[in-house]
C-alpha cells in the first residue's frame, strides 16, 4: 500500500491580520489534497500559527496585555481564513501548544551534539526575526528588502546549531532530487546561495533580549530562536517524538511555502532533520508573491488586498478560481480588482455559468429533462494530470478551461436549437439532438470532475444538476454577474 500522504503549509506569525500570501498557501495545499483524495489517497494536511518571538511580545505590550492573551485573541483570524478559503485541513497546530513545547525541548536535547555556544556579532532583522550576514547587509544597503527597515547591530552570546556539518548532505539531496525544490529556478537560486556551505545558525537569544518563547533545556536564561521552534511544527503536529503513528506520514510529500522563507526551509530545516536522523521532505513547493497592479503590497502604500473581502463579495470559488488560474503557481503574480472582476464576469459567469444553464435548459426544453445514456467526456486528461503532478496548478485549470471553451464552441457550431426544429419532420433529428445533448452533458460531468480540486462547490453543483440521468434544476445561476469595482457594460448610460 502507498505511504499515507502529508502536506504542510508555512505557519504565519499572528502579529498582524492574515494576508493574500497566507490564503495562497492554504489554497495551493488544498488543491493538492483534494486531488489526492479524488485519487483514493489518505492525506494529512497541516496548518497552524507561529506564536513566539519578539514581534509578538512587542504587539502584546502595545496592547498592554500578556503575550499568551494576545496570541489567543489573534490566532482565530487565521483559523477563520483557512475555513473561508475552503482548506480541508486535518491538523491545526499552535506553537504555544503544550505538546509542541515539550517536543521542541526534546528536539533540542537530540540535536545537542551539533549545538555549541558562541558570540554573535552582526546584523539582525526584527521583522524577519533573522540574523543576516555582513555580505547580505551590504548587498541590501543596510535595509531589509522585505520589511524596508534598517538592520540592527547585535552583540550577544548565543547557542549555535552546526548547520555547516550537513552542507554536503543537503546539497546532494537537492541536486539529486531526493528533496526536490519546485520550481527549478528556485533550486538553482538556493544552490547558489549555499555555494560556500550552510552557515551555522544562532538558535537562541538571551532572555533579556527575547523573553517570549520556549526556554532552552537546562539553561532558562536563554530562549530558543523562533525559527527552530517554528520549523519543528511540521513533525510535532504529527506527534513526534512520543506519540504513535507519526512515522506513517513523515517525510512530508509536499511542503508549501513562499519564496521569502525558502532559505530556512531548504537550509536550516533539512539540517535539523538530518541532525535528528529523520528523512527530508520530498518536495518544497515555493510560490511567489502576489503584487497589486505591478507593485508590492504594503501598508504604507495602502494597496493591501484582503482575501476576506474578495470571498465576501464574490464567493469562495471565485477566489479559488482567480488565484489558482491567474496567479502562476510557481512564480509571482498580479492582482487588480479590474482583472479579478473581468475574469469573474467573463470566464466564470459567461464561459462556465452560462454553459451549465444553457445545457440544462436545452435538455429540459427538448427532452423533458431526461438526459439519456451519458458517456463521460472524451477529452484527453494527460495534460491535466501531468500539470497536477508537476504542481503547476494554473496550467491544469487552464486545460479545464480549454474544455469549457471548446464545449461552448461545439454548441455554437452544431446549434441544437436548429436540430430541435427538425424533430418530427426529419427521421434522424431526435437521435441527433439526443446525441448532441448527451455529449454536452458528458463533457460537463468530466469538467465537473476536473474542477473538484479547484472549485469544489461549483463541481458539486455541476454533478448534482446532471449526474442522476434527469436534470435537477439549479436553485440559482452559478455565477451571477457582479460589478462592484468595474462598470457594467450593459448598464444604461446616464
Amino acid at each position: 500500500m502507498d505511504k499515507k500522504l502529508y502536506i504542510t503549509t508555512a505557519i504565519p506569525y499572528v502579529n498582524a491580520p492574515p494576508h493574500i500570501g497566507n490564503a495562497l498557501d492554504y489554497l495551493l495545499a488544498d488543491i493538492w489534497v483534494r486531488y489526492q483524495k479524488q485519487n483514493d489517497h489518505e492525506v494529512r494536511f497541516q496548518v497552524g500559527t507561529d506564536e513566539h518571538g519578539n514581534k509578538i511580545a512587542i504587539k502584546a505590550a502595545e496592547e498592554k496585555i500578556d503575550p499568551k492573551t494576545y496570541v489567543d485573541k489573534m490566532y482565530v483570524n487565521f483559523e477563520a481564513l483557512m475555513k473561508k478559503v475552503g482548506a480541508s485541513y486535518t491538523d491545526f497546530i499552535r506553537t504555544t501548544d503544550p505538546h509542541h513545547i515539550a517536543a521542541i525541548q526534546s528536539i533540542w536535547q537530540t540535536l545537542k551534539p551539533y549545538i555549541y555556544k558562541g558570540k554573535y556579532e552582526g546584523w539582525y532583522c526584527v521583522g524577519c526575526e533573522a540574523f543576516v550576514s555582513d555580505k547580505e547587509a551590504v548587498a541590501n544597503g543596510g535595509n531589509c528588502p522585505v520589511h524596508n527597515q534598517p538592520y540592527q547591530r547585535l552583540s550577544e552570546e548565543n547557542y549555535y546549531f552546526q548547520s555547516s556539518a550537513f552542507t554536503d548532505k543537503v546539497r546532494e539531496a537537492i541536486e539529486s532530487g531526493d528533496m526536490q525544490i519546485v520550481p527549478e529556478f528556485r533550486k538553482k537560486e538556493f544552490l547558489e546561495l549555499m555555494k560556500d556551505g550552510l552557515q551555522d545558525v544562532s538558535i537562541s537569544r538571551p532572555r533579556k533580549n527575547l523573553s517570549w518563547g520556549v526556554p532552552v533545556p537546562d539553561d532558562p536564561n536563554n530562549i530558543m530562536y523562533v525559527w527552530l521552534d517554528a520549523l519543528a511544527n511540521y513533525i510535532t503536529v504529527l506527534g513526534y517524538p512520543d506519540q504513535q503513528g507519526w512515522q506513517e506520514y513523515w517525510p512530508a510529500d509536499v511542503q508549501v511555502l513562499g519564496k521569502d522563507i525558502m532559505r530556512f526551509h531548504a537550509g536550516l530545516w533539512p539540517a535539523m532533520l538530518l541532525g535528528l536522523g529523520l528523512s527530508l521532505p520530498k518536495k518544497l513547493l515555493v510560490h511567489g508573491f502576489v503584487n497589486v497592479g505591478g507593485a508590492k503590497m504594503s501598508k504604507s502604500v495602502g494597496n493591501i488586498v484582503d482575501p476576506n473581502q474578495i470571498i465576501d463579495e464574490f464567493g469562495v470559488d471565485a477566489f479559488r478560481y482567480f488565484f489558482s488560474r491567474h496567479i502562476p503557481t510557481l512564480d509571482d503574480g498580479d492582482f487588480t480588482w479590474d482583472k479579478f472582476e473581468t475574469a469573474y464576469n467573463t470566464e466564470l459567469a459567461n464561459d462556465l455559468g452560462n454553459l451549465v444553464s444553457r445545457v440544462a435548459s436545452m435538455v429540459t426544453r427538448y427532452q423533458a429533462g431526461v438526459i439519456g445514456d451519458v458517456k463521460h467526456g472524451e477529452h484527453d486528461m494527460n495534460v491535466y494530470h501531468e500539470m497536477m503532478d508537476l504542481l503547476e496548478f494554473n496550467k491544469a485549470i487552464d486545460d479545464v478551461w480549454a474544455m469549457v471553451r471548446s464545449l461552448n464552441q461545439y454548441i455554437e457550431n452544431v446549434k441544437p436549437w436548429e436540430i430541435a426544429k427538425k424533430v418530427g419532420k426529419d427521421a434522424e433529428a431526435a437521435a441527433h439532438l439526443s446525441e448532441v445533448l448527451t455529449y454536452a452533458v458528458g463533457s460537463l460531468l468530466q469538467i465537473g470532475d476536473l474542477l473538484v480540486p479547484f472549485l469544489p462547490t461549483t463541481a458539486e453543483k455541476i454533478h448534482s444538476t446532471f449526474e442522476t440521468g434527469a436534470i435537477v434544476p439549479l436553485v440559482s445561476v452559478l455565477f451571477p454577474k457582479i460589478y462592484i469595482h468595474t462598470t457594467n457594460p450593459n448598464a444604461p448610460k446616464a
